[in-house]
């Protein structure tokens, strides 16, 4: 697994918990979770694309 690919799914990780966190208490800043997750996936995908390459 790339760097890539790792920090996406950290990211992925980060997104989730804060998106669950924000359903159950409202608390500032938390659109910025959903900002992460899209990112979080991203990077996941692109990561995994540049593996692909070397085949």
């Amino acid at each position: 697994m790339n760097s890539v690919s790792l920090a996406g799914v950290a990211l992925t990780g980060v997104g989730l918990v804060g998106y669950g966190a924000g359903v159950l208490v409202p608390y500032p800043g938390r659109e910025l979770s959903l900002a992460a997750l899209m990112t979080g996936l991203t990077a996941v995908a692109v990561g995994r694309s540049e593996g692909a390459e070397t085949a």
